[in-house]
């Protein structure tokens, strides 16, 4: 999960973490958060499938235009990290280090400077 992982764990607390690592559909999620999060596996899985209507479901449940911009964006960026660190061989931080961190991304945003100052 990485240091994605760390941050939702910071910010929706270990246990609605801990449902969402089960099986987020059926984690106690807001209805913004759920419709995010079926956006951004379509997105992933079957970006082909992905239409104007998916984002209006997403709206519908009370996400902001720029709040799914802005997931979509992690999420492609993650994505991409992903690949590269794989093909790399990138390390990971441990994930007590990710945790350190967390907050500061949180906080922050994912900007580079939030991060070092942690």
């Amino acid at each position: 999960m990485g240091s994605h992982g760390a941050v939702a764990s910071f910010a929706l607390g270990e246990e609605v973490w801990d449902a969402v690592v089960a099986d987020w559909r059926t984690a106690p999620l807001s209805p913004e958060l759920h419709a995010t999060l079926v956006f951004l596996e379509k997105l992933t899985l079957r970006p082909d499938e992905l239409t104007r209507a998916d984002a209006e479901e997403a709206y519908a449940a009370g996400v902001s235009p720029q709040a799914l911009r802005d997931a979509a964006t992690v999420c492609a960026l993650f994505s991409m990290i992903t690949r590269l660190a794989d093909a790399f061989g990138w390390d990971v931080p441990e994930w007590a280090r990710l945790q350190q961190r967390a907050p500061a991304m949180l906080e922050g945003g994912y900007a580079l400077t939030a991060i070092r100052r942690r």
